[in-house]
């Protein structure tokens, strides 16, 4: 099957947002449309296999060649740090990953005057990394969910999270501080596959690049 080209895909929302980019272009598959718990589907007519995943599974698969391809937000790829070719930004998903405080210390906090902090965070590498070349010593508190509650019952005083319209945080009495990203979704690719398949490959990115590049100028 060294003729196919494999997907790897998050489950959810992006999943579907790919789907509906990679329609315009001709990428579809029917069995996809089904209610069903698999987590691998098949284009057989035109060699196209998608497999759904764990959105910080998908640098894996695609890494190591399981998958040709992948749509991961560029959140997941700086944590992760990964090897893989980046061509496309998608345009879906966005978001900012903020540093965020309970809004009680907003008053008297200067961010230019932190030397040494708690963080709680599901992203300590790239939290880590944006203290550093801060000069800010940083104790991270890695967690998986519900981050905005580590202030709340004291194991933090502030976060770096994910945010779209800022509610959460705004019900957790919560304001955004720094932003260090802003995030979408983007299109990776296994170095291998691109030299393995440049022909197929390469016009996915082309024609991806192409839309996009439309959608942005028409919403503009």
């Amino acid at each position: 099957m060294s003729d196919w080209i494999t997907f790897a895909l998050p489950k959810g929302r992006i999943l579907e947002d790919s789907m509906d980019l990679f329609g315009k272009i001709g990428i579809t598959c029917t069995e996809m449309k089904e209610k069903s718990r698999k987590l691998v589907f098949e284009n057989s007519e035109h060699k196209f296999r998608f497999m759904a995943v764990r959105a910080t599974d998908v640098p894996t698969y695609v890494e190591y060649g399981c998958a040709d391809l992948g749509v991961v937000g560029k959140d997941t790829l700086l944590e992760q740090g990964k090897d893989l070719y980046e061509p496309v930004d998608m345009k879906f998903g966005y978001c900012r990953l903020v540093v965020a405080e309970p809004k009680n210390l907003q008053g008297d906090d200067n961010p230019l005057n932190w030397s040494n902090i708690r963080v709680a965070t599901k992203y300590p590498n790239i939290t880590e990394r944006y203290f550093a070349e801060k000069g800010v010593q940083v104790e991270l508190i890695k967690l998986y969910g519900s981050i905005e509650l580590a202030p709340l019952v004291g194991l933090s005083e502030r976060i770096v999270d994910l945010v779209s319209t800022g509610g959460t945080l705004k019900a957790n009495g919560m304001v955004e501080v720094e932003t260090i990203a802003e995030i979408t979704s983007r299109l990776i690719v296994n170095r291998a596959s691109l030299k393995t398949k440049h022909q197929r490959i390469g016009k996915i990115i082309a024609d991806l690049e192409k839309v996009v590049g439309d959608e942005v100028r028409i919403s503009q």
